[in-house]
C-alpha cells in the first residue's frame, strides 16, 4: 500500500480502552493480571472524513457493529502498552484498508497479434477434433 493511500490518524482521545483478561494460556499469571486490551471507537462520533467514514461503515468486517463501533481486542503481548500499541496498529490498518480506492480500469482492445493466436488456437483445436473421427474408407 503507498503512503498516498494512507488514511487519517485517529485522536486517541476518541479511542476507549479497557484493560482485560486475556484468554488462552500463560499460567497463574493469566488469572490475576489484565493485559489485553479491548479498543473501542466509535465511527460516528469520530473526527475522520465523512466519505472515509462512509466508506468504513460499508466494510463487511466483523469488528464493525451495526451501530459503527469498531471493537478490537489485542491479546498478542504479554505486557498492555505493547497490547494498546498492536490495537491501535490494528485499527489503522482498518481505516487503510478503508481508505484505499483502486485505480479506474481502462478498457483496453486486443492486439491485432493477439487475435491472430486466437484465431490460431481455434483452428488447431478443431483440427484435433476432426482427427478423432472416425476414419471412413
Amino acid at each position: 500500500m503507498t503512503a498516498a493511500a494512507r488514511a487519517p490518524r485517529v485522536r486517541e482521545d476518541e479511542i476507549e480502552f479497557t484493560a482485560i483478561r486475556a484468554q488462552g494460556a500463560g499460567g497463574q499469571n493469566v488469572n490475576k493480571v489484565s493485559n489485553a486490551v479491548q479498543l473501542r471507537y466509535c465511527i460516528h462520533a469520530g473526527s475522520l472524513p465523512e466519505r472515509l467514514k462512509q466508506r468504513l461503515l460499508a466494510l463487511e468486517d466483523r469488528r464493525i457493529s451495526g451501530d459503527g463501533i469498531v471493537v478490537i481486542k489485542a491479546q498478542r503481548f504479554r505486557s498492555l502498552e505493547k497490547n494498546r500499541a498492536d490495537a491501535i496498529a490494528r485499527l489503522q490498518a482498518l481505516l487503510d484498508l478503508a481508505a484505499y480506492e483502486a485505480p479506474a480500469r481502462r478498457p483496453t482492445q486486443p492486439t491485432r497479434a493477439a487475435r491472430a493466436r486466437r484465431v490460431d488456437e481455434k483452428v488447431q483445436r478443431g483440427q484435433v477434433k476432426v482427427l478423432r473421427r472416425r476414419v471412413s474408407e
